[in-house]
């Protein structure tokens, strides 16, 4: 996990995409490349195109995964956490509780 972080937080982390790459290399023991490519698939940009902060904003924005500053009606905490799950195709620590909850 502390690779995975430093370079999450090269990408700038929340900012861009680097918590997604992260994510994909340590569920999915994915090298650093090949995450950033299958991310920038699942987003439908360019690699290049998952460090620019003005792109990844609306990116996020759009497919509701969490943004660093709080927007309203937009997801934050656990529910931008289940949105990048359904996303990614990955399991998230703590999606379930919030699922459970949300079951009547």
């Amino acid at each position: 996990m502390p690779i995975a972080h430093s370079h999450a937080s090269g990408m700038k982390g929340l900012r861009t995409a680097g918590d997604l790459v992260a994510r994909m290399q340590c569920s999915k023991n994915m090298r650093l490349g090949e995450a950033k490519e299958f991310v920038a698939k699942k987003l439908g940009l360019d690699v290049l195109q998952l460090t620019d902060e003005h792109i990844m904003r609306e990116v996020r924005e759009e497919l509701n995964i969490g943004i660093i500053t709080s927007v309203t009606q937009k997801a934050k905490g656990l529910t931008a956490k289940a949105n990048i799950e359904e996303l990614l195709g990955i399991n998230v620590n703590g999606c379930e509780q919030l699922l459970r909850k949300q079951l009547p």
